[in-house]
């Protein structure tokens, strides 16, 4: 019994290799040969998923690094021009943010200036009600658009001179303690300061899509969806 299970092994690789017309050494020269090769096509397409993935991560980091930056600026040039209800910088960041990196990144970005502006300069909450919305509706009216920058700019001018404006009468009204405002006190100065920076950011970012670099800048922050790779490597 023990002997004929040792000889099966052999007598079916006898039939396989009469069957492909090969003798036993070459039948298994290439059988050793495919599995190889099978073996490094399998390595190369794990590298070329490893590769993605870190792409991918290096494309966060990336996005990281320029948030980052953006509410660094933001912070540092917010005193140019500004007065109590007009801060034309802030516009110019959160349209130019927006643009490229989208209204979640915008809005995220407005928020953490505005928190860092409070805390150290000691603005009240319109560093807030100045710039989220604008932020946020600038990013959404330029993806609706498909990419017109105009758009951008005139979601900030609608988030921030009205939306905002508006908004900031209660905010600073019940929670600042400040007396004399109504509804539309905001309105005026709002909107000088959306159009003043959002013609800043408007003339920026033509000039750099005339040049190819927003597109360029653009591609550089999207994230790359490796999920159907993923798949056909799996498969």
């Amino acid at each position: 019994m023990d002997n004929a299970n040792v000889g099966m092994p052999s007598i079916v690789l006898g039939e396989f290799a009469e069957a492909t017309g090969l003798g036993a050494s070459d039948f298994l020269r290439e059988m050793q040969s495919h599995l190889m090769q099978k073996s490094r096509c399998r390595v190369i397409s794990l590298t070329v998923w490893d590769w993605r993935r870190g792409m991918k991560k290096s494309n966060y980091l990336l996005r990281m690094v320029m948030l980052a930056m953006f509410v660094a600026l933001g912070v540092v040039i917010s005193p140019i021009l500004r007065v109590e209800g007009m801060c034309p910088m802030a516009h110019l960041i959160n349209i130019t943010c927006a643009v490229f990196m989208g209204p979640a990144y915008a809005l995220l970005c407005a928020l953490l200036i505005g928190i860092i502006r409070m805390l150290v300069m000691g603005i009240p909450p319109l560093a807030l009600t100045g710039a989220v919305f604008g932020a946020t509706l600038s990013g959404v009216f330029y993806k609706l658009s498909k990419g017109k920058i105009i758009a951008a700019v005139l979601g900030e001018v609608i988030g921030t001179g009205l939306i905002g404006s508006i908004v900031s009468y209660p905010v600073m009204t019940y929670l600042w303690g400040k007396e004399g405002l109504t509804w539309f006190f905001y309105v005026p100065s709002f909107i000088m300061g959306t159009l003043i920076g959002g013609s800043i950011a408007f003339l920026l970012l033509i000039r750099l899509q005339a040049a190819g670099v927003l597109s360029k800048i653009q591609n550089a922050l999207k994230d790359i969806d490796t999920t159907k790779d993923d798949k056909e490597t799996v498969a």
